[in-house]
Parts: C-alpha cells; sequence; structure tokens
C-alpha cells in the first residue's frame, strides 16, 4: 500500500523559498524607492502604475512560472539529499535493531551513496563479530543443550501426557502426547483439529477447574512443609467435552530451594514452587467400559432373581398330593439347597460388584491430619466460621478423595451457619470402633436439636458451596468412599456431630520413572522463560510488548465488501515469548454458503468445491476465539478482518473484545519515509521470505515475523506497552481508512 497524499516537507520548503524571494523583491524595491528623490517619484509613480496594469497578467504568470521552478527545485533537493538520507536512516536503524542482513540500496547524491557503503562496511564488521560470538556461545551452551536433548529423550519415553504449567497455570512445556490428549477433548475437534485448547502460554484452566487445582497444589505444599522429599498429588475430574481424566501433579521447585541441605530450618524454604507438572491419563474408555460390564452384572442378578422366583413356583407344584410322600421329600430338600446355594452365590456377586462400583472412583492415600489442616482452612475461609481441632491421630493414613470430602464438609458447616446459627466447628479424627479398617471423622458444634428428617434432606441435597451449585450430594460423596454417614449428640458434652465412615490406608511409596513404558511422542515444544511471570494484575495496555502473547491472524474472503461477502478461510499463529510457534497454529476452510467471486479465486486459490462440506462460520468462530483467548489479536491492516469478524456478531454470539495491532500502521510508524507498506514490500525490507501469499495460514505467518521484528524498532522510538504502541498506530495516516 502506498502513500499518496502531498509532502508536506515540499510544500513548506516552496512556502519558505518563495517568502525569501518575495521578501529580498520587496527590501531591493523598497531600497531603490527611498533613493529617489520627491520629484523623480512623482514622474515615476504613473509610469509604474500604467505599466503594472498593462504587463500584470505577464507578471502573474511569471510568478506561478517561479513557484513551479522553486517547487520543481526544491523537490530535486528532496529527492537528491532529503529522502535518501531518511530512508538510509531507516534502513539503518532496521539494520542496528533488528537481525536482519540485507544490502542497501544507494540512493542520491554522492555523499549519501558514500555513507551507505560506510554502513554496509559496518554491518558487515558487525556481522562477523556477531558471528565469532555466536561461535562461543554455542561453544558454552553445549553442554545445556545436551541436557535439552536428554529431557527430550526422556519426555519422548513417557506413556502419559505430560504438561508443565507455572503458578499462574500458563503451559509451559507439554509433549506429543498431551497435543493429542487435549485436541480429543475438545468441544469441536473437527474444527482446526481441536486446536483451541492446548499452546504455550495458554491456561490450564481451559481444561481443569481452578480450585482443584489449587486444592491439589496445597496438598502438595503442606506434605513439603513436613519435608516429604517427593510430595505429589492425583485427582479425577471430568471435562466440558465429558471426558474422565486420572490427573497426578508433581511439583516444580526453584533452584534456591532445591539446593537448600534438609534441615528443619530450611523446610519452609524447601516449599517454595515455581510450578507444577501434570500427567494425564484418559480413562474414559475404561470406566465406560467398566460400567457396561456393572450394567451387564446387573441384568444377569435381575435375571437369576427371576428364574429363583420360577423355580419356587415350581417347588409349589410339587405339593400336589398325587406324588409319593418320599419323592416329594427328596426332590424339595434338594431343590431348596439348591435354590439357597444359588441366591447366596448371586447374592455375594451383586454385593462384589456394588463394592467395585464404590471403590472405582480413584482414591489418594493421605494423611489424616493434612486433610483435617485443609478442611480447616477451607471452612473458614469460604463460610467465615472459625474451625479447630479437637482431636485427631497424627498417624492415621487414609484413602479418600480430598476435593469432594471437603467440599462436603463445607457445604454442611455452611448450612449449619445459615440454618441453626453456629458460630464455631470443631473436626476430630480417629481409627473407628468396631469397624476395621475405618477412620471415623465428625464434624462438631453446639447448638439447637436438629431432627432426622433435616439431616436426611441435607444428606440428598445437591451441595452449595461459595455460592456455586455442585451436581455432587454429601450422599454421592458417601458412596464414593463406600463409607456411612450419620447424625449424633452428645448431651454430657452438649454437642452434637456429623460423622463419616471413611477407609483408612497405609502410607505408599511413589512410583519410580522407570515403571513407564516406551512412547514415540518428543517434546517439541518448549518455552522455560514463562517461568519468569509477571505482574498478573497489571491492565494489558501498561504491559511491554515482549510480555505479552499474541494471536496473530489472517482471513481468506469471498470478496472485498464486508457486508456482503463471507469468510471463507481463516489462519492463526500464536507468538509467545518472543518466538512464532509454527506448531500451535489454526488453519480452517469455511463453508460460506454462498459463491466464491470469480475473480478473487486467482488471489487465494479457493474454489467452491474446496470448501463445500466445511464447517460453516457459526461453528469455526468459537473454535477460534478459544484459541485466541486471553491474547492480543494482530494483522496486517486489521481493519478489514476485524470487520468480517464483527459483522458476524449478532449471528454467532462470538464477540473478540481483545485489543488489536495492525502491522501496517505500525510499519508506518516505524518507516514513515518509505513509498508502499503493502505486506511484500515490508518482508522485503525486514528480509522475511514470502512463502504461501495470499493464504490465510501463509500470510499470518509472514504477518508474525514481520511483528516479531518490529517490535525492538518500537522500543528504540520509545514505544514499548501495548498502550503505547496503540496510541502510535492511531496517529498514523493509514489509520484513517474505515471499512
Amino acid at each position: 500500500m502506498k502513500r499518496t497524499g502531498v509532502d508536506r516537507r515540499l510544500v513548506l520548503g516552496v512556502a519558505a523559498l518563495a517568502g525569501g524571494v518575495l521578501a529580498w523583491l520587496s527590501f531591493s524595491v523598497f531600497m531603490a524607492w527611498s533613493s529617489l528623490n520627491t520629484t523623480l517619484r512623482l514622474q515615476f509613480k504613473p509610469l509604474l502604475v500604467r505599466a503594472l496594469e498593462s504587463a500584470g497578467v505577464l507578471l502573474a504568470l511569471m510568478l506561478v512560472v517561479g513557484l513551479l521552478a522553486m517547487a520543481w527545485a526544491v523537490r530535486a533537493l528532496l529527492r537528491a539529499y532529503v529522502e535518501p538520507a531518511a530512508r538510509l536512516a531507516e534502513e539503518g536503524r532496521l539494520l542496528v535493531n533488528t537481525e536482519v542482513e540485507r544490502g542497501l540500496t544507494p540512493q542520491g547524491s554522492a555523499e549519501n551513496r558514500a555513507l551507505a557503503q560506510v554502513i554496509e562496511q559496518l554491518v558487515a564488521q558487525r556481522s562477523r563479530l556477531r558471528k565469532d560470538m555466536d561461535a562461543r556461545v554455542a561453544e558454552v551452551s553445549h553442554g545445556i543443550e545436551q541436557e535439552r536433548s536428554r529431557l527430550a529423550a526422556l519426555m519422548s519415553e513417557l506413556t502419559q501426557s505430560v504438561v508443565v504449567c507455572n503458578l499462574d497455570g500458563r503451559i509451559l512445556l507439554y509433549n506429543q502426547r498431551a497435543r493429542v490428549q487435549f485436541k480429543a477433548l475438545s468441544l469441536a475437534p473437527e474444527v482446526a483439529g481441536g486446536a483451541e485448547l492446548i499452546g504455550l502460554g495458554r491456561s490450564i484452566y481451559a481444561v481443569f477447574d481452578r480450585k482443584l487445582v489449587a486444592h491439589a497444589l496445597e496438598n502438595i505444599q503442606q506434605r513439603m512443609l513436613r519435608g516429604a522429599g517427593e510430595a505429589s498429588a492425583q485427582f479425577v475430574t471430568t471435562t466440558a467435552a465429558g471426558q474422565l481424566l486420572r490427573v497426578q501433579m508433581a511439583p516444580v521447585r526453584s533452584v534456591q530451594a532445591s539446593n537448600l541441605p534438609q534441615t528443619e530450618d530450611s523446610v519452609a524454604d524447601r516449599a517454595e514452587l515455581t510450578g507444577f507438572v501434570l500427567m494425564l491419563d484418559n480413562i474414559t474408555s475404561e470406566f465406560e467400559a467398566e460400567s457396561a460390564r456393572d450394567q451387564v452384572m446387573h441384568a444377569l442378578t435381575e435375571g437369576s432373581r427371576s428364574a429363583l422366583a420360577n423355580m419356587q413356583a415350581a417347588l409349589d407344584v410339587l405339593d400336589y398330593p398325587d406324588l409319593e410322600a418320599s419323592t416329594r421329600e427328596r426332590f424339595q430338600r434338594v431343590i431348596r439347597e439348591e435354590t439357597r446355594a444359588l441366591a447366596q452365590r448371586i447374592g455375594s456377586l451383586e454385593a462384589d460388584a456394588a463394592r467395585a462400583l464404590k471403590a472405582r472412583w480413584p482414591l489418594e492415600d493421605m494423611l489424616g491430619a493434612d486433610l483435617v489442616g485443609a478442611a480447616m482452612r477451607r471452612i473458614e475461609t469460604v463460610t467465615g466460621l472459625p474451625a479447630s481441632l479437637l482431636e485427631v491421630d497424627p498417624a492415621l493414613w487414609l484413602k479418600v478423595e480430598s476435593f469432594s470430602l471437603l467440599q462436603a464438609l463445607v457445604y454442611l458447616s455452611g448450612r449449619l451457619a445459615e440454618e441453626f446459627g453456629v458460630r464455631f466447628v470443631q473436626l476430630r479424627l480417629s481409627p473407628a470402633s468396631g469397624s476395621a479398617g475405618k477412620a471415623q471423622l465428625d464434624l462438631i458444634w453446639s447448638g439447637q436439636v436438629m431432627s432426622t428428617e433435616t439431616v436426611m434432606s441435607w444428606e440428598l441435597d445437591a451441595m452449595r458451596v461459595g455460592g456455586e451449585s455442585l451436581r455432587l450430594t454429601v450422599r454421592d460423596v458417601v458412596d464414593r468412599h463406600a463409607g456411612a454417614f450419620w447424625f449424633e449428640r452428645e448431651r454430657t458434652r452438649h454437642h452434637a456431630f456429623f460423622r463419616f465412615l471413611l477407609p483408612m490406608a497405609e502410607p505408599q511409596a511413589q512410583v519410580p520413572a522407570s515403571t513407564f513404558v516406551r512412547q514415540e511422542s518428543r517434546p517439541e515444544y518448549y518455552d522455560f522463560d514463562l517461568f519468569k511471570t509477571t505482574e498478573q494484575t497489571r491492565s494489558l495496555d501498561e504491559r511491554r510488548l515482549g510480555d505479552l502473547v499474541y494471536t496473530v491472524f489472517d482471513t481468506e474472503t469471498t470478496g472485498l465488501d464486508p457486508a456482503q461477502d463471507e469468510i471463507i478461510q481463516i489462519g492463526a499463529a500464536r507468538i509467545v515469548n518472543g518466538k512464532l510457534l509454527h506448531q500451535e497454529c489454526f488453519e480452517q476452510l469455511i463453508d460460506p454458503r454462498r459463491t466464491i467471486s470469480a475473480a478473487s479465486v486467482p488471489i487465494h486459490g479457493i474454489t467452491r468445491e474446496m470448501v463445500a462440506g466445511q464447517p460453516v462460520i457459526a461453528e469455526v468462530l468459537p473454535a477460534f476465539h478459544a484459541f485466541a483467548l486471553d491474547t492480543v489479536l494482530v494483522a496486517h491492516n486489521a481493519a478489514f478482518d476485524m470487520r468480517f469478524l464483527q459483522l458476524k456478531e449478532k449471528t454467532t454470539g462470538v464477540v473478540f473484545d481483545q485489543p488489536v495491532l495492525d502491522t501496517l500502521l505500525l510499519s508506518a510508524v516505524i518507516h514513515p519515509n518509505q513509498e508502499s507498506h503493502r505486506l511484500e514490500a515490508i518482508a522485503e525490507r525486514f528480509n522475511v521470505p514470502v512463502i504461501g501469499r495470499h493464504t490465510a495460514m501463509g500470510d499470518a505467518i509472514v504477518t508474525a515475523e514481520i511483528f516479531i521484528k518490529l517490535v525492538p524498532l518500537l522500543a528504540e522510538r520509545g514505544i514499548v506497552t501495548l498502550g503505547q504502541a496503540r496510541e502510535a498506530a492511531q496517529k498514523s495516516y493509514y489509520a484513517r481508512l474505515k471499512y
């Protein structure tokens, strides 16, 4: 795109030169007139007036010709000296502030050409020095690369999906198995391959409940504070797509904390975390298969009961009086014994199946004191009730699903406070008397009498915790643990309590990494610099451009009129920590449900046959919105693409309200003296190869490469934050274009 406006410098130059000439002529006439005496002035004045009247048109034409001559002279001076120098300065800044290596184009005067040659020599010298420095850095970093290769090899051997996150839940590393796993969790896997869930810098909370992860981290930190060397946590959760995941979490400690000696004084410091590792297993199919077997078993038992009823009816027939007494007695005894044995076997089988079903939801081994401590903190945080310990066996281990159990304790405490005015609660944990392998966890309070009907209704109502309604009930939580729940009063102490009967467990050793079997994936995607998190409370406009995550996108359309034409392709790539992630892309053809302009087909190469059967825009935009969530949008000539997206807000309900940066406007800010800001022209200046031009994905990649090179040039002009970049772009000439 070329700028077609009038050069302001030309106008100012002509005006200044014309003003100087007029001032000189006026001064000369004034001085000549002043030198004449009064007689001569009276003689020349009529002659001068008549000369001006007869030759006025000629003088005006001469003035115009003079102005044109001056304009030509100023324009020649600008082209020979000013414009080449300005372009040379811009190209020089490009070479200084980026990694671009390209020759300069000598233009203008001999002095400018000589200066360009000197700059090229300096650039060549810098390139040699940079190569020498790179060689030395490569030697020093050889050991680091070996460690990285070992990490890649280790990750490739893991059978599980592995995701590493920082404490903000942003993904720092993942392996190919995790990438495939997350695509299977997508709500729209057929759109762009389900690429909207996983990626460097993305939030893991798009898949997992934030409270669930925070609870697991809290458990890990408590174990680390007790001095546990290999603290970890395990939980099971369901995703929005209905998948069932088993997750094992391990901590990532800071380097300083990892190197501290194992002493009592350093325990708190050793618990300092910088992130966490998640190892995922999708157990949906396994769970569904076992549930199907349970249904078969249930149908079998019900059918057996029916058969037993028929056998019992046959026994009644044997009571007919025409049968011999001894024969009748013998058959009746045999049939009754077999019937009783069969009933016992079926009853035992059904009980075993029921126990297996309750225990199938994975439970984790947890120190009872940790569970009670977490319950106290959660009750006080959510309900505001003071909570204290009455009695806890410090050596007691439980086999529990701690998240749902804590939800039940918080729910019951909240209802006690709301409906019975309870002012404090206490917790007690001890081995259950008379129930081997069980522990009893009591929630104790003082207050008015509660009826059995009230307790039963609380047990069967859906739990509500912190203003959120859950699908679980207290009965569900108890059944999940194959335990029991009831209400009792201690009249001597004037106390009442809810009692949970929970399974006990022995401490389990950590499973060594050598038990994992080989997998073919490699960790191609990692960026450990994301551990250096910035303040999350700052607004986006105040954040530095280098700290933000970007989605660089482009669209191809049936034509150039956003009000009438439709999007037929979206391509996008992500920039995280200043790096273009080629493997994290969004590319999707779209069925426009209308004809494609014949004039546009040679440009983008997309025909009606290619988009037939593809998803429509209402299916693609939600997936693209999820892909671009929590990022800044970047496009070239973004006003055009954004207009197409804005016109779809009413029909799709998808609103792209994040900030937008335009490489066209930013290029005009950085290089105001360049004649063209078309994508190809900018790519040529930055030495960016153009591959796949006029395809959405190809243009998005080129735009991303250009944007990465623009950021340091903006910083050189003092434009370092998003707000400053947007403000500078809005002041450029091309910001006046509307669609």
